[in-house]
């Protein structure tokens, strides 16, 4: 008895997968009717249906989106709200391991001029208290993914640098220049910006018509201890949340006509009113108190 060589392909007349020719499949799309082998099916209403058909089918299909203007994607990991938990929680650790991580990118108003950076690192760092940062990171994880899901990872980081922006410059501008206090204080921590977020949750819940009490409660309650304990910047949460304010009716408030252009627009203006609130503060600072 002899026999055949086996090809590997199928025999004439058996129907095959057009995406895998090797492969005999008497399954079909519901669809176009070609035959679809068991990696090219995809699960329809009714049976299957193959690969290409679905890719055609969601060409056709409207992008879903927050009403702010963010790509809604349900599940999805909030990456810039682990990036900056990340990011603070290296630093503090670099922090322990070498104190002058904290000297040379600390807030220090006598360096605003000459180290403009430190008006945004400061928001990294953190005192070598672990409450201090464990408070931060804990508050910026119950409001980060909300928010960066609403806003969309661009808009969100645009708020949290912005509002970590306005707590430092509000620092700056409320600080009385001397050779005393809070002039001669060096500042960290991500507060600033986490008061920012607060702001935003706010003006997000107002938008959507949805209740507000508890952010409003919370905002009260860590506002009014800064005020009360030692070693607190209030003059951060302050301009943070101001800042945070600010910035998130711009981008819950914009028109949905050009969108995407009047938030960009919308919060470059912001800067350009922190960058201006900057300059004028530094103009007035008396001659040999900035390094």
């Amino acid at each position: 008895m002899t026999t055949q060589p086996s090809t590997g392909g199928a025999a004439a007349g058996e129907p095959v997968c057009p995406r895998h020719p090797d492969r005999v499949s008497y399954v079909r799309c519901q669809r176009c009717e070609r035959p679809v082998c068991p990696e090219c099916q995809r699960p329809a209403a009714v049976g299957v249906q193959c690969v290409d058909c679905v890719r055609n089918q969601n060409k056709g299909l409207r992008t879903a989106r927050t009403p702010f203007g963010a790509t809604l994607t349900p599940g999805g990991r909030p990456l810039v709200t682990m990036t900056i938990i990340g990011l603070c929680v290296v630093a503090w650790l670099l922090q322990l391991s070498n104190s002058q991580i904290t000297s040379d990118f600390a807030f220090f108003p006598p360096l605003s001029e000459s180290e403009p950076w430190r008006l945004i690192t400061a928001a990294f760092l953190h005192s070598t208290s672990p409450l201090h940062i464990l408070f931060n990171m804990y508050a910026l994880w119950i409001t980060g993914p909300y928010l960066e899901q609403m806003f969309g990872r661009v808009r969100f980081a645009a708020l949290y640098l912005v509002s970590a922006l306005g707590g430092s410059i509000a620092s700056l501008v409320l600080a009385t220049p001397n050779v005393t206090g809070s002039w001669v204080t060096t500042t960290v921590g991500a507060s600033g910006a986490v008061f920012g977020l607060f702001g935003a949750f706010f003006v997000v819940q107002r938008r959507l018509n949805r209740d507000a009490t508890q952010i409003v409660a919370m905002i009260g309650i860590n506002f009014v201890i800064g005020l009360l304990l030692p070693n607190i910047a209030w003059q951060a949460h302050l301009g943070g949340l101001v800042t945070g304010v600010v910035t998130a009716a711009v981008l819950a408030y914009a028109p949905r006509a050009n969108r995407t252009a009047v938030q960009a627009g919308g919060v470059v203006a912001v800067v350009v009113v922190l960058a201006a609130a900057y300059a004028i503060k530094i103009s007035m600072v008396p001659e040999g108190l900035l390094l």
